[in-house]
């Protein structure tokens, strides 16, 4: 997912696929280059386990809408995981109708598909 702009660079990172990432020598949008068939980069970087297992302050939730063009993605477990501990972590995520990246956030472009109409990479209001 690239856009991860809230991710400190100097702390530790892991993968999706379960690989911790040297912080010195890790690209800074995706661990890997390597894309899917569909345009998705093959790896994401994920809070380490450690880190997701200390407590949610979001909803774990799996699916979002794009709201440009209505489809709904799911994610992997780690970065749903990754979204409930820390909303704020990525900049972007991946539709699977428009085979891109696109913002999330407060001006992004996805919606949790939970009825909530959060946008993706917010925090809900106290």
């Amino acid at each position: 997912m690239p856009g991860v702009e809230a991710m400190n660079p100097r702390k530790k990172r892991c993968t999706v696929k379960g690989n911790a990432v040297d912080p010195a020598k890790a690209p800074h949008h995706a661990p890997t280059t390597e894309k899917l068939a569909d345009g998705q980069n093959a790896d994401h970087y994920v809070l380490c386990p450690e880190d997701r297992a200390k407590g949610y302050v979001e909803p774990f939730r799996i699916n979002y809408i794009h709201e440009a063009c209505g489809a709904v993605t799911a994610m992997p477990r780690a970065c749903a995981e990754t979204y409930a501990v820390q909303p704020e972590y990525y900049g972007s995520t991946f539709c699977c109708h428009c085979h891109d990246y696109f913002p999330v956030g407060e001006g992004g472009q996805f919606i949790w598909n939970d009825g909530s109409r959060q946008k993706v990479g917010t925090r809900r209001a106290a």
